[in-house]
């Protein structure tokens, strides 16, 4: 059974310490900032890979510390993602996050891990999130492609209509909550 309450983070309003500058730490930037192009990250590492650097520099919201990782980089830190290859220090990242009850997530780590970035379509202002409960992220990212393949780019227009007409409603909330379910009955059933 999967007990994960599905949220969608303003991951541009909060600060994101990233711990990890290669291969794992590139893939967790990358998938931050497709989903979120503002996101608000730091990231430390020893050193970061050539895909790394390039991935950040073309993001300003994403600043770069070289470094061991320290305890004091959790200062004014709302998240937190481990991702070195020492799963030592990653634990000690984790425990020490924990002590100051921040969210964590320790890559390749579900057992370690407060949230997972599971696969996520997006259309417009669309937003579709895919969680196998760290079960089979290739399986979440097969299902993204799906949606992507899926959906209509068009999408973002039928939503835009139908918040137009949200806003023509008259009436109280449960005569609108009626109208608008009534309009977007079509696209679940065959007609």
């Amino acid at each position: 059974m999967n007990h994960l309450y599905p949220v969608f983070l303003k991951v541009h309003e909060l600060n994101i310490l990233l711990v990890g500058g290669g291969n794992v730490g590139t893939e967790k930037l990358e998938f931050l900032l497709k989903s979120s192009p503002n996101a608000q990250v730091t990231a430390v590492a020893k050193e970061f890979s050539p895909s790394f650097l390039e991935l950040a520099s073309k993001a300003e919201t994403v600043s770069m510390i070289t470094d061991a990782y320290d305890e004091k980089y959790l200062g004014a830190k709302h998240l937190v993602i481990a991702a070195t290859d020492d799963k030592e220090v990653n634990k000690l990242i984790h425990d020490q996050a924990k002590e100051r009850f921040l969210l964590v997530n320790v890559a390749d780590t579900p057992a370690l891990c407060d949230f997972y970035l599971g696969g996520i379509v997006t259309k417009g202002n669309l937003k579709i999130a895919i969680s196998t409960n760290g079960k089979s992220p290739t399986a979440a990212k097969r299902l993204r492609q799906l949606f992507e393949e899926v959906l209509p780019e068009e999408m973002d227009e039928l939503l835009n209509n139908l918040n137009a007409y949200r806003d023509t409603l008259k009436g109280d909330f449960e005569y609108k909550v009626k109208a608008m379910n009534k309009i977007t009955k079509g696209l679940v059933t065959n007609r």
